[in-house]
């Protein structure tokens, strides 16, 4: 809980601030925001987890029935965001409480138990996602088209200076306001989408990060609606586009001096980094093989609904490459791989997640997964430094492909669910009951997606035999 005198310091802030409402968040399942807005005149009460929830009404929360007692959220008020567009309103991160003691089914509360385990070994889990996403405008049909009309040359509006300029009446509010919290935004633009664009900033702590990440989702549409416009998160609105990743860029730092321990400037490659060719230390190469173990089990959580797994292509229904992972391997600045080791900076970049997924769930299961290959120094193998989508296609599929290749990654979200339900880390990450109500969750998702029959499978084989 937190203490009397930083709670009565932070009503000193808000209240210098102008704050008149504030919001102690939690998320569902899906990593969608819930809350209370509680008046300032209540924030002490509030600090102290007064708010309580039935989260058995929630996705994928747990305690399902009016049997079972409430959760309070308990903020975190080092967390405290102010709106910057309205400075009324505060938001907390915020930890759900269940009969005093942390609720093991919530998303922060499982992060942060997995964060200060790693630093009682003496890392920090630093984080940076890459945030994709798309902006639309409605059309009087109901249909969408992108927030601005595109007049670009080439094969994808990606880079087009004036594609990103059009669309500034969104982008520099974005920018604005993720710059006056000290995100530390540093590049933006239109992505390879119609409609689609990508903002980067500063990495943080896994914790900080996943917060922050949270509210960028919230704050995102809220800019969005402000122009009558549309954000959306889904990860492939549209075959013939391009998906809405969400990299991540991983790197463990030494807890008492802050280094980055991915940089080969200490202690330089070691033995088996030496073996593969690979300037880093031989840990960032145990963490990526702690990756690629539990990459399909990971993919549940990185990659979580029925949708994301229409990203998760080489081509499909796209005229070009979808630049998204399909093969389990990593390799060297190489953008065809699940895993890339950039080398102009000392991360390993993950590129299967999406913008759909649960940050704290993902950033949990991804730090469990790369500690457990540092744990075993495990070896990841030989780096694939090849265009893999050309790899996939030459080798083909089935008994009689010509070549050996990496594992693919799951190709549906019941395929991804069922790796994740064999794989013991997952329960050891999780826990056994929220492992239970993941698969309970996602499955009936799945089946929604699979099982409707829409009126274009109609049109395409009413008639077809």
């Amino acid at each position: 809980m937190n203490d009397p005198e930083k709670i009565k310091e932070t009503r000193r802030r808000l209240e210098a601030a102008g704050v008149e409402y504030c919001y102690a968040t939690y998320v569902d399942v899906h990593g969608v925001a819930k809350a209370k807005a509680v008046p300032i005149g209540s924030f002490e009460k509030m600090a102290k987890g007064s708010e309580l929830f039935t989260v058995g009404a929630m996705d994928g929360m747990g305690l399902v029935g009016p049997q079972n007692d409430e959760c309070a959220a308990v903020p975190d008020l080092d967390s405290l965001i102010v709106f910057p567009w309205d400075k009324r309103f505060a938001w907390f991160a915020s930890d759900l409480h269940y009969h005093g003691a942390p609720y093991p089914n919530c998303s922060r509360v499982m992060l942060r138990r997995h964060v200060e385990a790693a630093r009682r070994a003496g890392y920090v889990f630093n984080l940076g996602v890459e945030t994709e996403f798309y902006v639309f405008r409605r059309l009087p049909d109901g249909a969408v088209a992108p927030l601005v009309e595109e007049r670009f040359r080439g094969p994808c509006p990606a880079y087009d200076v004036y594609q990103t300029s059009r669309a500034i009446s969104f982008l520099d509010p974005m920018v604005r306001h993720m710059n006056a919290l000290g995100w530390g935004v540093y590049s933006f633009d239109q992505e390879g989408g119609h409609g689609q664009y990508e903002i980067d900033f500063a990495y943080a702590d896994a914790l900080t990060m996943a917060d922050r990440l949270t509210f960028f989702r919230f704050m995102t549409k809220t800019v969005a609606a402000s122009l009558g416009a549309v954000a959306s998160f889904m990860p492939k609105p549209f075959a013939g586009d391009f998906r809405s990743g969400a990299h991540f860029n991983m790197s463990l730092a030494d807890a008492g001096t802050g280094r980055n321990l991915f940089d080969p400037a200490g202690p330089g490659p070691g033995a088996l980094a030496r073996r593969h060719g690979i300037e880093v230390p031989d840990l960032t190469l145990n963490f990526v093989a702690g990756l690629l173990e539990h990459a399909p089990a990971l993919t549940a959580v990185s990659c979580p609904t029925f949708n994301s797994y229409k990203g998760l292509i080489s081509q499909g229904d796209m005229p070009d490459m979808s630049w998204a992972p399909v093969l389990r391997c990593y390799g060297r600045n190489n953008r065809s791989a699940m895993l890339r080791l950039p080398m102009n900076r000392y991360c390993i970049e993950n590129r299967s997640p999406d913008i759909s997924a649960n940050y704290y769930l993902t950033a949990a299961f991804s730090l469990a997964a790369g500690l457990d290959g540092v744990a075993r120094g495990a070896d990841p193998g030989t780096p694939w430094n090849e265009d893999l989508y050309a790899v996939e296609r030459k080798a083909g599929t089935g008994p009689r492909k010509s070549a050996p290749t990496p594992p693919r990654l799951p190709r549906t979200l019941i395929e991804a669910l069922d790796t994740f339900a064999a794989d013991p880390l997952a329960e050891d990450c999780f826990g056994r009951e929220f492992c239970d109500i993941y698969l309970r969750q996602k499955t009936k998702e799945w089946e929604r997606g699979f099982y409707r029959v829409t009126a274009e499978e109609r049109a395409d084989m009413l008639d077809f035999v």
